[in-house]
């Protein structure tokens, strides 16, 4: 459910001070409006993977493009994730979809596009649901709602499962970083409280799922069984036959910015 390796960031981040104690980091560049742009030109901002950070390709590529657009553009770290403060094993989908709600609504203005990638996808979707009047659109990136119960919990062996429930949690390597996975007893459980895709998702804005046919970790039928969820008549897959999980070559990512660029054409104004 990760994506990149990390890049070295020169520019320190901000930070969101929460009311729990905890500091979410954040990088935020302000849009320039310009004569050629719509008053109400959507901002953009970047929700990362499972165990990623802000400093990822897609992240900092995304940025890059939007300050080159003259566009609004918002990255941050979840708790336990990157710059910001928390134990990585502490957090939960519940605790996640806060921090991104929080940077929303405390950072950014006026309307916004998520791109979710991986995780973020799903953290992407609960956070539309809380701010429906703030979300002009959503980009899934290998969006990947209710990952802990149909990727992980639902493939995990009787004893894989028997350790989380009786040890708390579940310490796997990983092929993203060197830092093994911890799932966890509570990321499984709060996992279940914040389940997407078993009844209709009553979202309406324009959605663009872009995915990978040879995404290892999140199958591509996932991005169908999300587009028939979503209220929405305004869906499209955009499935890549080589992609794998990253989607992070530049013929990728060229793919991404276009659906960003177009979204923002659509919802502006």
């Amino acid at each position: 459910m990760t994506h990149d390796m990390p890049t070295p960031q020169l520019e320190k981040p901000k930070y969101l001070n929460r009311p729990d104690g905890l500091k979410i980091a954040y990088h935020h560049v302000p849009g320039k409006q310009s004569d050629v742009q719509a008053p109400n030109t959507p901002g953009v901002m970047f929700l990362g993977g499972f165990m990623s950070d802000m400093t990822g390709t897609k992240a900092t590529h995304l940025e890059t493009h939007c300050i080159r657009q003259g566009v609004a553009y918002t990255r941050f770290d979840y708790s336990g994730h990157g710059q910001s403060s928390g134990k990585f094993a502490d957090g939960k989908i519940g605790q996640w979809a806060a921090d991104a709600i929080a940077i929303l609504d405390e950072i950014t203005k006026g309307p916004q596009i998520l791109v979710g990638s991986s995780m973020g996808g799903w953290i992407m979707l609960l956070t539309a649901l809380a701010r429906k009047k703030r979300v002009a659109g959503l980009i899934g990136i290998a969006a990947a709602p209710d990952f802990t119960e149909d990727l992980m919990w639902a493939q995990f062996s009787e004893a894989q499962k028997k350790t989380i429930m009786d040890e708390g949690a579940l310490i796997e390597p990983t092929e993203y970083g060197d830092d093994p996975y911890t799932i966890t007893r509570d990321l499984i459980e709060d996992g279940r409280n914040q389940l997407l895709l078993r009844k209709p998702l009553e979202l309406t804005c324009p959605v663009r799922l872009v995915q990978g046919m040879q995404d290892p970790d999140v199958p591509w039928q996932t991005a169908i069984r999300l587009t028939e969820a979503l209220a929405s008549k305004d869906v499209r897959v955009d499935l890549i036959k080589t992609g794998d999980h990253r989607l992070s070559e530049p013929d990728q990512l060229d793919v991404i910015t276009k659906h960003v660029d177009e979204m923002i054409a659509q919802t502006a104004g």
